[in-house]
This record gives structure tokens, C-alpha cells and sequence, in this order.
């Protein structure tokens, strides 16, 4: 076993003995090692490093993130290894941007709303509500089919779109 990889794996036990999981880390470590050693370098330099960052073909963003797991690596090795380089930071200063969020418009939620006429809360297991519909005229339905549920329905107190604002009635059905 090699120097580096003796290295390593007092560095993930240290790093995970201080609650680290270091999952996809360690497996990247073990990766970046695998790639020194075939290119025959015994000690971390910032252009090995930097060249094993960006040969995967992923996100730049990604590229920043596993040169910072070496990085990390490559401080802890310097301690001990005085040939070891510690890759500058912001060398990849590549980030994730996220996507803005969708704002619904008012006429979405309502559409929305049509489709979403039945909350239910269960109390003591759950399980799959029937397709049937609730009635106006028979506000146990819910009760007879489900005993040990509550639900709560709105219902149409109209004829028109349900359910929008002013035309609906919330009921309440089960114990509790």
C-alpha cells in the first residue's frame, strides 16, 4: 500500500470519527489515487489535481466540488508530506445555480383546487381513499366507508367552479 493511500485512509477515519459520512468523498478519494497512481505521481501537485477534477465529464460546478474534496485531502497530507501542493482556492470558481422557482399564478391555484376536493387526516392507520364522490344530500358517506377516519370536504354550495372563493362550504365528517 502506498503512502498516499495509507493517507487516505487515516484521513477518512479521522474525518469520520468527527461525524463525517464522507460517502461520495471517500469513494472520489479513492478515485483521485487510483489516477495518481497510474499517471506514477507518490505525492499530491495542484496540476495533478486540477486535471483529475476536470476530466469527468459533469458540470463545472462539479469540477469545483471534487478539487475541493482534494484540496481538503491535500491539507491534511501537507502536514506530514512537504512535497504535497494544496491547490489554491477558487481555482474552479465555478458554483451551482439553481433554477428559479415557478410562481403560480391565482388561476393555476384555482384549477388546482378543483382536483384537490378532499384532505384526510388519519387516525390510526393509513389507507386508500375511494374513488366515490361526496354528496351534499348524504354528508356521512365518508363515515360509513372509513369509521376510524376524520375527513374534511369541501363542498360546492353552487353550481359554479369548486372550489373558488365564496362558493364553497368546509364540512366535517368522522371522530374527533
Amino acid at each position: 500500500m502506498s503512502n498516499l493511500r495509507t493517507a487516505l485512509q487515516e484521513y477518512l477515519a479521522l474525518r469520520r470519527a468527527l461525524g463525517f459520512k464522507l460517502r461520495l468523498a471517500g469513494g472520489l478519494l479513492h478515485r483521485f489515487l487510483q489516477f495518481a497512481e497510474k499517471e506514477g505521481a507518490s505525492f499530491i501537485t495542484t496540476e495533478l489535481a486540477l486535471r483529475w477534477a476536470t476530466q469527468a465529464r459533469c458540470d463545472p460546478s462539479q469540477w469545483a466540488n471534487r478539487l475541493g474534496m482534494v484540496r481538503r485531502f491535500a491539507q491534511y497530507r501537507s502536514a506530514t508530506d512537504l512535497r504535497t501542493e494544496i491547490p489554491p482556492q477558487g481555482l474552479l470558481p465555478h458554483r451551482y445555480h439553481r433554477k428559479p422557482p415557478y410562481i403560480y399564478r391565482d388561476d393555476e391555484v384555482v384549477q388546482a383546487n378543483r382536483y384537490t376536493w378532499i384532505v384526510t387526516m388519519s387516525i390510526s392507520r393509513r389507507e386508500s381513499l375511494p374513488s366515490a364522490k361526496p354528496s351534499s344530500a348524504n354528508p356521512d358517506w365518508f363515515q360509513s366507508i372509513h369509521p376510524r377516519r376524520r375527513c374534511f370536504a369541501a363542498m360546492p354550495t353552487s353550481g359554479s367552479d369548486f372550489p373558488a372563493a365564496g362558493n364553497s362550504k368546509l364540512f366535517r365528517f368522522g371522530e374527533g
